[in-house]
This record gives C-alpha cells, sequence and structure tokens, in this order.
C-alpha cells in the first residue's frame, strides 16, 4: 500500500473516531511527521462525494455527516427545553453580519433596546463571545460569533453565510438593513478594537429566554 494511501486511511480512522471536528493542525499531531493531510482530505472527500455520509469543513475543521440530502432519515421529534426567542435570533443574526458589534449598534440596528437576557442567552449557549473593547467614548464592548455558531450552524466560515433575502426568507432578518450591510471577516480584531483585559465582564446578568419581550 502506498504512503498516500495509508495516510489517508489514518485520516479517516481519526476522523471517525473523534468526538468532534479536527483541524489539519489536530490531525498533524496524530500522523507521522511529513504526512500528506490536504492530499487525504481530498481524497476522502472525492471518495465520499454522493455516499450517505460525506467529509465537510466546518468552522475550518473537517467531520463526516450525514449527506445534506439524506437529512431527514435522522429527524427525531421532541420538545426543545430552550429555543430562541425572535429577538434572540435576530440579535445573533445582527451580531454575524454586523461583527465586531457593541450592544448599541445592535439596539441601532434592530429599532429596540435589547433585553438584558437576550445577549447573556448567546454567550451562554457559547454562540457568541465577546471580542475586545472599541476604541470610542466609554470603551463599549464589542461581540461576535464563535465556531460553536459556525458548527451550528453547517459553515465552514462567515463567507458561507447566506445572503439577507435568505435571512428574511428563514424568519432570521425582519428588518431593514443598512445600506453598507455585508459578511464581515471573521479573523482577528478590528482596527477600531483592542483586545478584553483578564478582568473584564460580561455588561448582563443572565436571565431566563422566556422573559424577554424584545
Amino acid at each position: 500500500m502506498s504512503d498516500v494511501a495509508y495516510t489517508e486511511r489514518e485520516v479517516e480512522a481519526l476522523l471517525f473516531a473523534a468526538a468532534g471536528p479536527l483541524s489539519d493542525a489536530d490531525l498533524a499531531k496524530r500522523l507521522p511527521e511529513g504526512a500528506d493531510i490536504a492530499g487525504a482530505i481530498a481524497a476522502l472527500q472525492e471518495r465520499y462525494r454522493g455516499h450517505g455520509v460525506e467529509l465537510v469543513e466546518v468552522a475550518g475543521r473537517w467531520r463526516f455527516q450525514t449527506a445534506e440530502d439524506l437529512a431527514w432519515l435522522m429527524t427525531d421529534e421532541r420538545d426543545e427545553p430552550r429555543r430562541l426567542s425572535k429577538a434572540a435570533q435576530e440579535t445573533l443574526a445582527i451580531i454575524a453580519y454586523h461583527q465586531p458589534v457593541t450592544r448599541a449598534e445592535i439596539e441601532a440596528v434592530r429599532g429596540v433596546q435589547a433585553s438584558k437576557g437576550t445577549l447573556d442567552v448567546l454567550l451562554e449557549l457559547g454562540l457568541v463571545r465577546m471580542r475586545g473593547r472599541r476604541r470610542t467614548p466609554g470603551r463599549p464592548i464589542t461581540y461576535g460569533t464563535t465556531d460553536a455558531f459556525l458548527e451550528h450552524y453547517g459553515l465552514a466560515n462567515l463567507g458561507d453565510l447566506p445572503g439577507a433575502a435568505e435571512m428574511r426568507a428563514a424568519g432570521l432578518l425582519s428588518l431593514d438593513l443598512p445600506a453598507d450591510f455585508a459578511v464581515p471577516n471573521p479573523d482577528g480584531l478590528a482596527i477600531d478594537e483592542d483586545p478584553l483585559d483578564d478582568g473584564d465582564q460580561v455588561e448582563f446578568h443572565t436571565d431566563f429566554l422566556g422573559e424577554e419581550t424584545a
């Protein structure tokens, strides 16, 4: 068996056994030095193309998942103990498309004052994180999405976010967006941001999602 074929088998075994998606760096730690990981990934993607499971990239990591057209087979109807309210969904969409964004900027886009629990819920679920502090008076905290957000929605990166029209059709963006609406670059801090200090705390206190009104 060739070295390439053996590396392909090794990568396949690691991805099947992993509890979550693995990055190229994660794979490199387990494989012999100099292993052709990119070649193995490309070969596996081609081999599994059209199969019941496929190799996909999510948040810069690799995982096997059910083919999209067969997802209906895995549907399991059950009561969800916690669902995002409309306010939380809109807030998450604004953060995803406008990050880095401050609480005041979120309120300006939505046109209403944010409930204190909305950001808390998104932070608690790991969909949103505090990115830094804006270099403006008051130095407000800025927010952005996380890798967990990308994994939850099956996105390789923020460039794969659907357009505004698709978001509205899905009921996630029922508001008027500014003319400069654009998908952000998810990497690093913005020019007008400074990293958070160790002592920085969330601006809100935990609240129950069901108590939100806006």
